[in-house]
């Protein structure tokens, strides 16, 4: 596959992945928690609040990833940075399921993209960009 081949299917990957954190930051804002079910009504507000803080955050975070997309290949050290943060995400996710068990399906997929996804989107995209800087003449 040619580089720039591989850039495009990188950059579908990674525009489609965004659409998570995209899509449940910006309705978990608007619904608070009530979006995971099960919460009291109304909830408890602290956990409401922190709720809605961490999904905004979830938010841009989304926002950022979709930030590299078009020049992926130059973009190693801001999804590098996005990245550790989903995947340190992930090991708290995990903790919390050694702890209390394995949370509800929607969460399993989440840390399925935190643990797995994401790495190897960050891999792919470092073996992108060295094939690129080699492509002109910048070995790294």
């Amino acid at each position: 596959m040619t580089p720039v081949a591989e850039k495009r299917l990188l950059q579908a990957v990674t525009a489609l992945a965004c659409l998570v954190p995209i899509a449940m930051g910006g309705a978990s804002i608007v619904f608070g928690s009530a979006i995971l079910g099960g919460v009291d009504n109304p909830p408890p507000r602290d956990l409401d609040s922190h709720f809605r803080y961490l999904s905004g955050i979830f938010l841009v975070m989304g926002l950022a990833f979709a930030s590299c997309v078009p020049a992926i290949e130059r973009k190693g050290g801001r999804l590098r940075l996005l990245g550790a943060m989903v995947v340190m995400g992930g090991i708290a996710r995990g903790w919390s399921a050694l702890e209390y068990g394995l949370p509800s399906t929607g969460h399993r997929f989440g840390l399925i993209m935190e643990l797995g996804v994401a790495p190897v989107v960050l891999l792919w995209q470092a073996r992108l960009a060295g094939r690129f800087a080699k492509e002109n003449g910048d070995e790294r």
